[in-house]
């Protein structure tokens, strides 16, 4: 049973943030410190957290509880149903966002956020590597023979 009253409860969960969340901040200050250079507030399908156009790079960070991480996702005990349809909606969501990112030429990166929690550098390494990747070779514009 939940120990908060509804209105509580109601209240917690909306100020839960969308975006700029510490661990989005984390990455982002690894990726600058790193040299790299994104954008913020794209209006990409799904609202990717960073961007790098130039290499069509979508990066995600995906909250382990709101995404459903197979490691620490956990189930409220109150309403359950409504979080197992919700959850469920959000995964389902994700795999439509990649596969539609994917098929219009941009490669998508998602980290849950207890990797970026655990190790920043290494999730900012594996970005820049596959950006790097990319810009060398943009498979989307048009060869010049």
């Amino acid at each position: 049973m939940d120990v908060l009253s509804t209105s509580q409860r109601s209240h917690c969960m909306a100020q839960i943030r969308g975006r700029d969340t510490a661990i989005e901040l984390i990455l982002r200050s690894e990726l600058w410190r790193s040299g790299l250079r994104y954008r913020l507030r794209s209006k990409l399908t799904g609202r990717p957290d960073i961007v790098f156009p130039s290499s069509r790079v979508a990066v995600f960070v995906d909250g382990c509880f709101w995404h459903g991480c197979p490691e620490h996702a956990t189930k409220p005990a109150t309403n359950s149903e409504f979080w197992s349809d919700k959850l469920g909606r959000n995964r389902s969501r994700d795999r439509e966002v990649t596969a539609k990112l994917e098929s219009g030429g941009w490669r998508v990166i998602r980290f849950w956020e207890h990797e970026v929690k655990a190790d920043p550098k290494a999730c900012g390494e594996r970005i820049r590597k596959v950006v790097k990747q990319r810009l060398a070779e943009r498979p989307w514009l048009p060869m010049n023979d």
